[in-house]
Order: C-alpha cells, then structure tokens, then sequence
C-alpha cells in the first residue's frame, strides 16, 4: 500500500498538474470504485481545483463549491497521467478524471477491488486521527506512542496513532531504530522512544527525497512496497546491509515483518505464528542454531 512518502510524492505531482485547473467530466469505467453516492459524482463536473492534500493515506483533490475528492489506493491502486491522445491502459483502468490539460486514469491491478474513491462535503470523520510525526516534536510522539500498549509493530502501523505509516516503512523505521517489532510501548525507554522518532522521521524524509528524485516530476510509475535500497522490508534471507546477519521475518495474513535479529532482538529469531508452531522444538530461536 502507498505510504506516507509515495502519497506525497503523488500529491505534489498531481498539483503541479492540477490546481487552478478545471475538472471537466469524472468517467467511471468501473462502478464498485465509487463508494459514496450523495452528492452525485456529476457534481464534482464543471469544478475548479483549489489544492490537493494527504489524509493519513488518502489523496484529497479539493474543488471549489466545498466539494473534496478522496482518492484511497489500497493496495494495488495507481495514478496515471496522460495527455494529448494517449489511451488508458485496458482492464485495470476503474476511473478517468478528465481535466482541461488531461487525464488522471485510477488503476487497479487483480480482482479484490479495494481502491475507492469518494466525493463529500467535507473530511471530518475520514481523518483516522494518526499524528504527523514530521510535524510533532518528540514529547507529542513519545505521548502519543505510550497512550495505547501495543508492539511496536503495531503501533507506528495504527492510523489511530500515527498517520501515513504502513507495513514497509515501519520496518525500515524500527531497523533503523535498532528496535524490536514486538516490543511494547509501554516498556520503552525514554532513550529508545527518542530513537524511534528521530528514525521514523529521517526515514520518511529520506524516502520522500529518494521518490520525488526518481519520479524527476512525473508521476510515480514504480510504486512498491519492496523497493531497491531498502534495509530489510522484502529482503528475508538476504544480508543486513549493517551487520550482514540473513534478514528475518515473521507472516501473518497478507503482510510479513522483516527484521535483522542481530541489529534489532539481540540475535534472537522471533516466532512466526505459522511456521514456529509447525517446526515446535525444531524452530530455530537464535541465529547461532539458525546457522
């Protein structure tokens, strides 16, 4: 799922594009995308766009007449600019917002539709109330990560919590912290809370830098979780770029959390809630039985 950095990247392309343009005709190619039906998305035609902001990991288009545009991509959602007479892509193509100098085409791959797009009146009650750690200072992170007991894990990926932050960047963030995944708020330091913050906020600026270079004003074509240079998310069984210990991870449902034993759990191999309890006594718990 586009995170905080690809959000961003996506919203200060698209204003270049869009702002101060007006959004002649909304085609929906796909009728399930559309989840609200008051107002009409006919409503949005004829619109002026004022700006464009991020809402956790939402994108917002918002038009003159108080009307907003909430584009969600979920998992395999992605945004495509095209111009002169250049065609949609086929199938995967769910919505084109057609505007004076283009086209925005809403894709999504597979079949599990979760990509959504809302037209309202206002955004109270789509905000989930997660903090912007890029605009808070350590005592409002460190308040706002020991309000609820959670695993770490678990809460830098709550948007209750913390906004714009998913399952690839939080495992970026928590190596780079030197962090375990399921250690818990309530146990962590003080020290380790000022680890954790200034990791989560140079980790999502850096990302945001290293997108917006690659993307060089277009639209971002290669949005992925499991991206080049990153130290452990995707990277399961290859070295850690700190230490060179294989990268670990633990699976559950549709998502898995990386993490280097060495750097981050004192060189002990965490429980995977499958496999552990296949293996029992055969699970390796460090690295020297991993080895």
């Amino acid at each position: 799922m586009p995170e905080l950095p690809d959000v961003t990247v996506y919203i200060e392309t698209l204003a270049a594009r869009i702002t101060g343009q007006r959004l002649l005709r909304v085609r929906l190619l796909n009728p399930f995308i559309l989840r609200t039906a008051v107002p009409p998305i006919a409503a949005a035609e004829n619109r002026t766009v004022l700006g464009l902001q991020r809402v956790g990991k939402r994108i917002v288009i918002a038009l003159e007449g108080e009307l907003y545009l909430v584009l969600h991509l979920m998992i395999a959602g992605r945004l495509r600019w095209l111009e002169g007479k250049a065609k949609p892509p086929g199938r995967i193509a769910l919505a084109l917002l057609e505007f004076e100098n283009g086209v925005l085409v809403f894709t999504e791959a597979g079949t599990k539709r979760r990509a959504s797009l809302h037209l309202v009146t206002s955004l109270q009650g789509l905000d989930p109330g997660g903090l912007e750690v890029l605009e808070a200072d350590l005592a409002a992170f460190a308040a706002r990560l020991r309000s609820e007991n959670h695993t770490l894990k678990r809460a830098l990926t709550d948007p209750r919590l913390f906004s714009g932050i998913g399952n690839a960047y939080s495992d970026e963030i928590l190596h780079r912290a030197r962090l375990s995944p399921i250690a818990m708020t309530a146990k962590l330091t003080d020290e380790e809370a000022g680890r954790l913050y200034e990791a989560t906020r140079a980790t999502l600026t850096e990302w945001t830098q290293k997108l917006r270079a690659e993307a060089g004003g277009a639209l971002p074509e290669k949005v992925t979780a499991f991206r080049e240079g990153m130290a452990v998310h995707g990277r399961y069984g290859k070295p850690c770029p700190v230490c060179g210990a294989p990268v670990q991870r633990i699976v559950f449902a549709e998502n898995e959390t990386n993490y280097c034993a060495r750097c981050q759990t004192g060189g002990k191999i965490l429980a995977d809630r499958a496999l552990s309890r296949l293996l029992k006594k055969s699970w390796p718990r460090t690295l020297e039985e991993l080895e």
